[in-house]
């Protein structure tokens, strides 16, 4: 059975857990409304993805 020798530090653990991190979405403005949304999806402002009308909106 393993067991450690020393307890491990601080530094060494932060050091290891620092790749696990959640990372922001890429957000790119609607060309139509300049609304930010989410890069290759329809805009939830106006409906509209690569130039044309897909979703119609409900105000």
């Amino acid at each position: 059975m393993a067991v450690p020798k020393r307890r491990t530090s601080r530094s060494v653990s932060r050091q290891r857990r620092t790749h696990k991190k959640i990372s922001l979405p890429n957000l790119s403005a609607c060309p139509e409304c300049s609304e930010l949304r989410p890069s290759h999806q329809v805009c939830p402002k106006c409906g509209q993805y690569a130039g044309k009308q897909v979703v119609e909106v409900k105000e």
